[in-house]
């Protein structure tokens, strides 16, 4: 049960997440009672569940299925959840997982470099305005299931949260009540749904304790990340 409160401490009341969990996924009733009104000196760099009375609800997602992506390393190219396929200008291979560097036509983000960690569950990406300028940041950091599925194809697997990073500053957590509606229709099991909220919560618990520094934390699990 220890292991979910730092994600509920972690996240605004307006996402629901403790009582997402109690109501709508089976073993962890009585988390929101241990949860609510926790101090936040008691979880350095997390602050405390807070209701304001008078704020309105937030209105609930709609419920998606998960994103899935694949990376063909023989063609240089990343298929996106649309089916999108993008060139990429280079991809790399270590024991830890796989390295991805292309361009997106988005404004003022230009650039995209990615690391698939498979034995973190992690995403990690940075985006700049092009690659001669410095990173961006600000990391993103999305759960989900990533492998290799054949030689040269790897897949990725989108399970809903992301945890933003800006470094030496903090970390916030984003699409909670995305994943417990996709629960509750169905689109994603109880076991996969709980890995996701434990990887987040080992995940913010990581980089609170080497100062919200990706690369410092991914250091102690045997990962050194290089970009471009």
């Amino acid at each position: 049960m220890s292991v979910f409160l730092p994600l509920l401490v972690a996240v605004p009341a307006a996402t629901g997440i403790a009582g997402f969990i109690a109501r709508d996924i089976p073993g962890v009733n009585g988390i929101h009672e241990l949860v609510v009104g926790r101090a936040s000196s008691e979880r350095p760099g997390y602050p405390a569940e807070t209701v304001d009375a008078d704020s309105e609800p937030a209105p609930k997602p709609v419920p998606r299925r998960p994103r899935v992506e694949y990376f063909d390393l023989a063609e240089l190219t990343n298929t996106d959840a649309r089916g999108f396929v993008r060139q990429v200008e280079r991809y790399h291979v270590e024991p830890w997982g796989l390295y991805m560097a292309r361009s997106v036509a988005v404004p003022n983000r230009q650039y995209i470099e990615s690391w698939l960690l498979p034995t973190l569950s992690l995403r990690t990406t940075v985006t700049r305005s092009n690659p001669a300028h410095h990173r961006n940041p600000e990391y993103r950091l999305e759960i989900g299931e990533f492998s290799r599925v054949r030689p040269k194809r790897w897949k990725a697997v989108d399970h809903y949260l992301d945890v933003v990073v800006r470094r030496g500053r903090g970390a916030e957590l984003r699409g909670v009540d995305e994943l417990f509606a996709a629960h509750a229709a169905g689109l994603i099991d109880s076991a996969t749904a709980h890995r996701a909220v434990e990887r987040a919560s080992a995940t913010l618990d990581g980089l609170a304790a080497h100062d919200h520094c990706v690369e410092q934390w991914l250091a102690t699990q045997g990962i050194t990340l290089t970009w471009l």
